[in-house]
């Protein structure tokens, strides 16, 4: 099978996951929204940054380092897979241990069982980390997303039984523990590995070297994306850490379903042509400019109609979130432009890199914090979208220098894409506010987005978008 054919088939299957995932996971949440209180998602956000850093301890690099290397063999996996394993365990025992002193920063002591209870999933999901890493190097996209749908199907439509039920917040945290658990236990079921009883300390070495900078850059990048959490949290309400998780998922959804997907599918692919810096350029370019496309249109009109979707899905009590989302959308546009830069470091095993710039960006982040807190929730948001822009040019430094990609270059490629799609939000707005202003909140989001999206294909088609007629052959044409 060609490379081309099978990063195709790969998207296909990703996709089907990605979309899959997104559209139960939003389905979920749009009804437990409407059961539970804004306080109820805001107590599981002040705890997103334990099982976060939980997750970069066990999920960073050994496992993108079994992707990178040719060459692994049975060692290799079993090798991550123990150590995997006996790190869950010690993790969880120090969250466990640490959970009081948790609820105590927040002052909330409802925490330490909520966070004992959560955390088991590091265990769980560690049983499957290596399973998942052998699928991903050999681009089994398709069994990742028929283990991956019904796991969140199942998960979730407990999560909302038990909501219903009255279960409050724990009807979050019960429903992410039965997600992993299914998952994992399918993963063993349909991934045809299991470790043997080898542990290689040259094996071990290997990997870790290569991957504990990419582990510590993925704790900073975790624990930094979760500090304006930890910031609201201390500072403000468990309501208000709601609004801003709600609006922070919601400008995720199109970026996971888009960015995400592509995104574990090009790392194996990249990895595939590293050595032929200029094939590896003109795929990198023309990935990075499909993600751009598609994404950005979406996050404008999102954001133009930000009110009527926020009141149309989540009701009244969630219209606190809408300018925290349209802010946030803002950061969602350089999403895919972050991820690719630093791909090229990954694929080129430049670890060490990697780990530098995250340190620098994370000094910006508190300085921008430290300044923005006095002026309330709205300044650290725009705050992120001033770190975001920051991080971009710092991020495409070494782009430059491995596939002389600058960041300049990649701004005058992606400007066509923003100056169309913003031009469509325009007109979204005026058609909005001046014609259906008094309509049906569902009118308003139909008729708002049909126009919005025909504007900007329309535009895209006659200026000729690469983009457009490449997702064109990818999605219509076998």
């Amino acid at each position: 099978m060609s490379l081309k054919r099978k990063a195709t088939k790969s998207l296909v299957w990703t996709f089907t996951q990605q979309f899959g995932n997104q559209l139960i996971g939003f389905v979920v949440s749009l009804v437990l929204a409407r059961l539970l209180l804004p306080e109820d998602f805001g107590l599981i956000g002040m705890i997103a940054v334990v099982v976060a850093i939980g997750n970069a301890l066990l999920d960073g690099g050994l496992t993108k380092s079994l992707i990178r290397d040719k060459d692994c063999d049975e060692e290799d996996y079993s090798t991550v897979f123990y150590f995997h394993l006996t790190s869950s365990l010690i993790i969880y025992f120090l969250v466990f241990v640490s959970a009081p002193f948790i609820a105590d920063f927040y002052e909330k002591p409802i925490l330490v069982n909520i966070i004992r209870v959560y955390s088991l999933s590091l265990i769980i999901t560690s049983f499957s980390a290596v399973q998942v890493a052998r699928l991903t190097k050999i681009m089994d996209f398709k069994t990742q997303a028929l283990i991956a749908i019904p796991a969140a199907l199942v998960g979730g439509g407990v999560g909302v039984l038990l909501a219903y039920r009255g279960y409050g917040v724990w009807s979050l945290v019960w429903s992410s523990i039965l997600t992993s658990t299914i998952n994992s236990i399918q993963v063993w079921i349909y991934s045809g590995w299991s470790p043997d009883f080898i542990f290689s300390k040259a094996k071990f070495k290997k990997h870790f070297n290569y991957g504990y900078k990419l582990t510590l850059s993925d704790l900073l990048n975790r624990v930094f994306n979760n500090l304006f959490l930890i910031v609201i949290g201390k500072y403000f309400s468990a309501a208000h850490v709601g609004f801003y998780t709600r609006a922070e998922g919601m400008k995720q959804l199109p970026v996971n379903n888009i960015s995400s997907a592509l995104n574990k599918v090009s790392f194996p692919l990249l990895v595939s042509i590293k050595d032929d810096e200029v094939r590896l350029k003109r795929v990198y370019k023309k990935l990075m400019l499909m993600v751009v496309f598609v994404i950005t249109p979406i996050l404008i009109i999102l954001a133009t109609l930000a009110e009527p979707t926020f009141r149309f899905l989540f009701k009244e009590k969630w219209l606190p979130a809408v300018p925290y989302f349209q802010i946030l959308c803002v950061t969602g546009l350089l999403f895919p432009l972050h991820s690719y830069n630093l791909t090229i470091l990954n694929i080129k095993g430049r670890s060490d890199l990697f780990l530098k710039l995250e340190a620098i960006k994370k000094l910006i982040i508190i300085i921008v914090i430290v300044l923005a807190i006095p002026f309330g929730i709205l300044a650290l948001l725009y705050g992120q979208v001033i770190v975001s822009l920051l991080a971009f040019f710092i991020n495409a430094r070494y782009t430059k220098k491995f596939i002389n990609y600058s960041g300049w270059q990649q701004i005058k490629d992606v400007f066509p894409i923003l100056i169309t799609a913003a031009l469509s939000g325009g007109i979204v707005f005026v058609l909005d506010q001046f014609v259906l202003i008094n309509q049906l909140d569902i009118i308003r989001i139909v008729l708002g987005g049909i126009a919005g999206s025909a504007v900007y294909l329309s535009f895209a088609f006659i200026f000729r978008f690469d983009s457009l007629f490449e997702l064109y052959k990818l999605i219509l044409k076998k």
